[in-house]
């Protein structure tokens, strides 16, 4: 059994890998939401120009520092979108003041919108649900469905991610999740 537990992890990892290495691209909402890993000036460049974002999102916050941020800050401005920092981690669950501060910002932030993250997975997965969840009113199934492996979101207590599924289970009543 040990065996067949390890054998379905290993696929399911190398699942997620793959699909991170390819930029974890997926559309939400089409023409308001999109998510993914942080992507290469090209990739994002082609995400500018042919989805016509109007807001990034960055859960990774502001990196001054690293080359991947140098330049899609540059490609925001070049582009005239707006560039939002918010730091997240993916280890700790969120705050309700986090919470509260992505949904201000997000509230009136031009649309379409690409939010990512490091792998697109874990703390991307969560803000899309949320964003589902408390600003297009879906239901919970659609929306918990964004923290997956389709998204290479690996939701075992056992992964030093599962903070962000724990961080949507305690806000689920807030949303209006009621019977979960």
């Amino acid at each position: 059994m040990l065996g067949l537990l390890l054998a379905i992890s290993g696929v399911a990892a190398l699942y997620a890998g793959i699909t991170v290495a390819q930029g974890n691209f997926h559309t939400v909402i089409e023409g308001e939401l999109y998510r993914s890993a942080t992507l290469s000036g090209t990739q994002l460049e082609a995400a500018l120009t042919g989805l016509k974002v109007r807001t990034i999102v960055n859960l990774r916050g502001a990196s001054p520092d690293q080359d991947w941020y140098r330049e899609e800050a540059r490609l925001a401005s070049a582009h005239d979108v707006i560039l939002i920092n918010l730091p997240w981690s993916a280890r700790r669950e969120l705050s309700d003041a986090e919470v509260a501060e992505f949904m201000a910002r997000l509230a009136d932030a031009p649309r379409p919108i690409l939010i990512h993250c490091r792998s697109g997975a874990d703390r991307t997965g969560l803000a899309a649900a949320l964003y589902l969840a408390a600003i297009k009113r879906a239901d919970e199934e659609t929306a918990e469905s964004q923290l997956s492996l389709w998204f290479g979101h690996i939701a075992l207590p056992v992964t030093p991610f599962y903070a962000m599924d724990e961080t949507f289970e305690r806000l689920e009543p807030s949303l209006g999740y009621l019977d979960s």
